[in-house]
């Protein structure tokens, strides 16, 4: 079977999704009320309140060090809050042993037992729990049908690819019917095809069971941006951004969360002065240009202009609104893009476009622009989150 084939559905896997969507409701919800996590005078996780409510796929993005995996292994359980609380629908957990708080785990090594069989790794968890023999020998096969694994369980770890290892790691953690998945950058050892294969599963199986509540901590933008409904963006142990998807994408609200979700570029403007709706002019050297003013940027003072690469195309009329000029730096062709990085106004902007039979060279001057409804202003004064 390969690693691009879709889960499997058969009676047993369709049974499983209607008997684990019954058992996950509104105690599925996951709660921060001010949870720290210190080690001795080092702080590493820093008074974070946040909601993730049923059902949903809520990604942790940021930097090594930015407290993401501190704070979903402090809902497991491994790790215990300084200070705060933490709550599973309406349950206090923080001073709860993991084994009590019905979540199920997936980290990024696997973590399968190498004398067992892959039937008898997904059945772990279940005696751990007190399962009777009935109820294992029920929920295995189950298990292993709801993520395409039937085949292979009498195989032991060694005999299975990465993501088919990933995929027996994720049937042990559902074998229980947690309330909470908690994932912990399960697709980071994978290559690049085979990760793009297991986002496309992850989101189909969160699809097959609506009423789980995901965690989903990951240092690859494009795996949050993908599965994620919410997505908070940490560093330094705080969380700097927290909002709807592609919300936070189109309107990141300061510097931080606008470079490490999507890469944008931030134009340093001033002039503000509000024209129609949530739209506004600003002035970037001697250019006037029209943005959305998605934040309310207060009028007259210096803010960012952010612009994602995509976001501009080229001009055939320097006279056109929101229209700047660049000398070109660099020409990369990645296949299904060119990324060119421009000069303009002593800033390197980077833009990508469709593959070109003629791209610009190096060294020339060439003008861009962009949909005002399609860039927003940041506020100078977060713009170091």
């Amino acid at each position: 079977m390969s690693q691009a084939t879709v889960m499997e559905r058969t009676p047993a896997a369709r049974h499983f999704v209607a008997s684990a969507a019954s058992s996950v409701a509104d105690g599925s919800r996951i709660g921060f009320e001010n949870v720290s996590v210190t080690y001795g005078a080092l702080t590493v996780l820093e008074s974070l309140t946040l909601t993730v409510n049923p059902g949903e796929i809520v990604a942790l993005i940021g930097p090594s060090g930015s407290g993401k995996t501190t704070a979903l292994r402090a809902v497991a359980g491994f790790v215990r809050p300084s200070a705060g609380r933490i709550l599973i629908g309406d349950r206090d957990v923080t001073h709860l042993a993991p084994y009590d708080r019905k979540t199920g785990m997936v980290v990024q090594n696997y973590a399968l037992f190498p004398h067992m069989r892959v039937e008898e790794n997904v059945a772990f968890g279940l005696r751990a729990h007190g399962a009777n023999g009935d109820l294992i020998r029920k929920r295995v096969p189950e298990c292993l049908a709801m993520v395409g694994m039937s085949a292979y369980a009498k195989r032991y770890p060694r005999e299975l690819s990465g993501g088919q290892q990933q995929r027996v790691a994720i049937a042990r953690a559902l074998a229980p019917k947690p309330q909470v998945l908690l994932l912990d950058e399960p697709l980071s050892a994978l290559d690049a095809q085979i990760r793009r294969s297991m986002l496309d599963e992850l989101a189909k199986l969160h699809r097959d069971l609506p009423n789980l509540t995901v965690l989903y901590v990951t240092h690859d933008q494009s795996e949050a941006l993908t599965l994620a409904n919410h997505i908070g963006i940490m560093r330094d142990g705080k969380l700097k951004a927290f909002g709807e998807s592609q919300s936070l994408f189109r309107h990141p609200p300061n510097r931080f969360a606008a470079e490490f979700l999507g890469r944008a570029n931030l134009l340093p403007v001033s002039d503000l002065e509000p024209t129609d709706g949530q739209m506004a002019r600003v002035r970037f050297g001697d250019v006037t240009l029209s943005a959305h003013n998605y934040h309310g940027v207060a009028a007259s003072g210096d803010c960012l202009l952010c612009v994602r690469p995509h976001d501009f195309r080229f001009s055939h009329n320097a006279a056109e609104p929101n229209t700047i000029s660049g000398t070109v730096i660099s020409v990369q062709w990645q296949g299904d893009v060119h990324c060119i990085t421009l000069n303009i106004g002593g800033e390197e902007v980077r833009m990508t476009s469709a593959p070109m039979s003629s791209p610009p060279r190096i060294g020339e001057l060439i003008s861009v622009y962009f949909n005002p409804a399609e860039v927003t202003l940041v506020p100078e004064d977060a713009s170091h989150g």
